[in-house]
């Protein structure tokens, strides 16, 4: 793909249209400028002259990363082949469903637990094989043992062999949609029952198969297929095709609030949307742009029930392991070697009473709590009674589960224990290199990551988490100047289900699109191309909105007001284009003064958050000027009088200064 190309894609549904479906004419959302999620991909090879400094803020990590990336994508090719294969003996599961499963369960890696290099069975976690990552019992349902009697051959093989793997899935899921009737010309989200059924964490026989954790975990799995294929995947070689998702058909609106779908828009006219009307007054906040119930109602004080009250971001999903604690001396960064939903079910029904404090999902940073603070989470040995506990979702294999959302939200986290804390202290975080054997690290170290305690097999979070890039999250106002938020080197960052093109957007079509690209950059070796195209039937200029954050900016590191600079590298080969951002402050959206960006050169433009005079009022209460300690990135915007003519502008080093 050269810089000029264009993937076209269908619009669509978001769930601010989806919630709507069942409102009167009067009541929907019929006049909403509704999202459109545009699949980022991979443009070309890395470029030899890259510039030291670059993020990943450790070059060796990013000469890792640029490794794994050239070997993922020759693996890939094949594995997109297989998934043709499955399709074509078993025609009834729906298009991009089994591409969507391997995402969620593998990002596209064919898992073999034995081989060196994957990493050791975590916190007694059952171990998942292949593309498909199959379970074979340990705990979970034996998927892979079914698999192979379904396709009538030796379990090994569905172990081994990717395109056996693969067939034994598309087996697997082909039975539980036949028992649903559903076939490959039903909408995607009449998948949802069955995706429940295969995802295989407890035996379908027992209490655990029907608990209220256990059925939470399943649809968490249901709704991650689903959204992987609401927003579509494009990105180093994995393709899951993009299909609208109905959300209020797969899930009622009080699951959809506890799943916290992260792609719901605002209208820029007003400070909420009534998304259910009359028929049950469920609104869409426009800050944090997730679904909110009704007030007052039962569906509210059961969502404040499921939050968690010792970090209110959290949601609150009870792990009966757990003991008594002695000190608050440390924080342990952990990857699951699993999955988000997995993870939930094994933490509370499991032989070994393993279990952690909080768990952070790979797709937009969301946190689920399962131990309180104030009690030991058995996931660090001898050091349980003293440490508090963080699982990433993930493996130790594959840097591709280290979202931008996910180090955000860790460190959100993280600081949160290093102010409620006094022994704990985020400036004596870990910053060295990471590893993939065990580091023992001094007792001074506060933060550090399973392997660098004593007394341990363990090795993760391993060789590709970015410890520099977590300890400048961590310390954002240290001394050296500014800290980048979004290189897209390896991936394209906090937009990496974006560019969104919301409610607030004009003048563009449906066919615009956002992606790394690795000809056309300021630092280092790739930058976000943003391809704008006219929308014929608009006589509006454009106005475009680049939501950060994964769609969702809550996810977004804090950014502080005091002294503070938020600036990105710009170009643009095209007249008359400028760009600006969006601030979350504690009151409303704040935009920024719009700056021009000159033709054919890399401009830095930069914005002070304690400047008055740079801000403008735009949604919510906002008043016109940033008021809060600490405040969140909400987008970039870029605008430019309406034309016929395609116009390419590439962003590059998003970042911040105090």
């Amino acid at each position: 793909m050269n810089e000029y190309s264009v993937t076209r894609r269908a619009r669509r549904r978001p769930l601010s249209r989806a919630l709507s479906g069942r409102a009167s004419s009067a009541n929907s959302l019929s006049s909403l400028s509704l999202a459109l999620l545009i699949a980022c991909g991979f443009a070309g090879a890395a470029h030899a002259d890259a510039r030291a400094g670059a993020a990943p803020q450790d070059p060796a990590l990013a000469q890792r990363l640029r490794l794994e990336e050239s070997l993922s994508r020759i693996d890939r090719q094949l594995y997109a082949g297989y998934f043709r294969q499955a399709y074509a003996r078993y025609p009834s599961i729906p298009a991009g469903t089994l591409e969507a499963v391997a995402y969620v369960t593998t990002r596209w890696q064919h898992l073999q637990p034995d081989a060196a290099g994957y990493g050791e069975q975590h916190q007694h976690m059952p171990r998942a094989y292949g593309v498909m990552g199959l379970y074979h019992g340990e705990g979970f349902a034996d998927q892979a043992g079914e698999g192979a009697r379904l396709l009538g051959v030796p379990a090994q093989r569905v172990l081994r062999d990717p395109a056996s793997n693969i067939l034994a899935a598309a087996a697997l899921l082909d039975r539980e949609l036949r028992a649903d009737a559903v076939n490959a010309k039903s909408p995607v989200e009449a998948t949802r029952a069955a995706l429940e059924r295969y995802a295989g964490f407890a035996p379908s026989a027992g209490a655990a198969a029907k608990s209220a954790v256990q059925s939470h975990a399943r649809a968490s799995f249901a709704f991650d297929v689903l959204s992987a294929q609401d927003k579509g995947v494009n990105d180093r070689g994995i393709v899951v095709p993009a299909r609208a998702v109905a959300w209020e058909r797969a899930f009622d609106a009080p699951a959809l609030l506890r799943l916290r779908a992260p792609f719901v828009r605002l209208d820029v006219a007003a400070d909420k949307v009534e998304a259910l009307g009359a028929d049950g007054g469920w609104r869409i906040d426009p800050l944090d742009e997730t679904l909110r119930a009704p007030a007052g109602s039962r569906s509210e004080v059961a969502a404040a029930a499921e939050k968690s009250t010792d970090y209110p971001p959290a949601l609150w999903v009870a792990s009966p392991y757990h003991s008594t604690r002695t000190s608050y001396d440390s924080v342990t960064i952990h990857t699951m070697q699993g999955y988000y939903a997995g993870s939930i079910s094994w933490f509370q029904n499991n032989p070994n009473s393993v279990s952690a404090h909080y768990l952070i999902r790979s797709s937009d940073g969301q946190i689920t709590q399962m131990v309180r603070e104030n009690r030991a989470a058995h996931h660090v040995g001898v050091h349980n009674k003293t440490t508090l506990g963080i699982e990433h979702e993930g493996f130790i294999a594959n840097a591709s589960w280290y979202t931008a959302a996910m180090y955000n939200a860790s460190a959100a986290l993280t600081r949160h224990f290093c102010a409620t804390y006094s022994a704990i202290g985020c400036a004596s975080a870990f910053k060295g290199p990471g590893g993939t054997g065990i580091n023992v690290l001094p007792a001074s170290v506060k933060v550090k990551g399973h392997q660098h305690y004593s007394s341990q097999t363990h090795t993760d979070p391993g060789q590709y988490w970015d410890w520099a890039r977590y300890y400048n999250l961590l310390n954002p106002g240290t001394p050296g100047g500014g800290s980048v938020i979004d290189s897209f080197e390896s991936s394209v960052g906090h937009f990496d289900s974006a560019p969104a093109y919301s409610g607030s957007t004009t003048g563009i079509s449906a066919a615009s699109l956002a992606e790394r690209n690795c000809t056309t950059r300021k630092n280092g070796e790739c930058s976000l191309r943003v391809l704008l195209k006219d929308d014929a039937a608009s006589s509006n200029a454009w106005a475009v909105r680049l939501l950060s954050g994964g769609g969702n900016p809550g996810s977004n590191a804090a950014l502080t007001r005091a002294g503070g600079k938020v600036g990105v590298w710009v170009y643009t080969g095209a007249s008359g284009v400028s760009a600006a951002i969006g601030i979350d402050d504690s009151d409303g959206t704040e935009r920024s003064v719009a700056r021009a960006i000159p033709v054919n050169t890399w401009t830095y433009l930069e914005w002070r958050l304690d400047d008055d005079a740079q801000w403008d009022a735009w949604v919510g209460g906002a008043n016109g000027a940033i008021t809060a300690a600490t405040v969140k990135l909400d987008a970039v915007w870029l605008y430019r009088d309406q034309t016929a003519f395609d116009v390419n502008v590439y962003l590059d080093d998003v970042q911040t200064k105090n």
